[in-house]
């Protein structure tokens, strides 16, 4: 009886802790981002943490730089799911996490990282962040942020030159060979997880707005 009363109380605890992951997903540049970070602004009143899933890309410094250029980056596989998964854990639970940083110039992770303290709001973004069951499980709310694939090649073009330093070309290549055959099999797939899918990225407004009444609803019902 006692061991009972003890799993209830330590149940209730940590339903008062745990922190609120809300997680965006959606096809390369569809407005996943924008969308999570005017989530992020719009909760005002709570504490909110960020992270991008794709400072978990796999550290591959042991490959040769040609070689991570032709390395296919949007496989599950090319993430480190085992240490997102630790460090969403320990940001639910209230700890602290260093954040790894990813430099996409030079295709490998940084050894710098970010500090990321606990919030009472968790929102992260990814493409493949509903892809694997663990993640899909730690989130609380799940969002797919839907865009025409012309849309989201021509906003990919312009990032990569604009901010990765890429030529035209190599982005061709990289989304005929690795980008379009990984979201069909992935990507797409995993919409059918989502509570909530939003068309024109970070454009629907409306959308955003119902998105944040929610978790402000799931934030008020808490225990106190």
């Amino acid at each position: 009886m006692y061991g009972r009363r003890k799993q209830v109380l330590l149940a209730w605890v940590e339903s008062r802790l745990k922190s609120l992951i809300i997680g965006v997903a959606g096809g390369t540049g569809s407005g996943k981002s924008t969308v999570a970070r005017k989530v992020a602004q719009a909760l005002d009143a709570a504490s909110v943490a960020f992270i991008d899933m794709d400072a978990y890309y796999r550290d591959l410094t042991h490959l040769s730089h040609d070689e991570r250029r032709r390395f296919n980056w949007d496989h599950p596989d090319a993430f480190d799911v085992e240490l997102l998964v630790r460090h969403l854990e320990k940001l639910s639970a209230g700890e602290a996490i260093d954040k790894p940083v990813y430099d996409f110039v030079a295709h490998a992770r940084a050894t710098a990282s970010v500090r990321i303290a606990p919030a009472d709001v968790i929102v992260i973004d990814g493409i493949l962040l509903f892809v694997d069951p663990r993640i899909r499980t730690l989130c609380d709310v799940k969002v797919y942020v839907d865009a025409d694939a012309d849309i989201r090649l021509i906003r990919r073009i312009q990032r990569d030159m604009a901010l990765r330093g890429r030529p035209f070309q190599e982005i061709l290549d990289q989304y005929l060979k690795t980008v379009r055959p990984m979201h069909m099999e992935f990507v797409e797939p995993s919409k059918r997880y989502a509570d909530v899918i939003v068309p024109r990225g970070g454009h629907n407004t409306i959308a955003i707005e119902m998105i944040v009444a929610k978790i402000q609803r799931r934030l008020e019902a808490a225990p106190v």
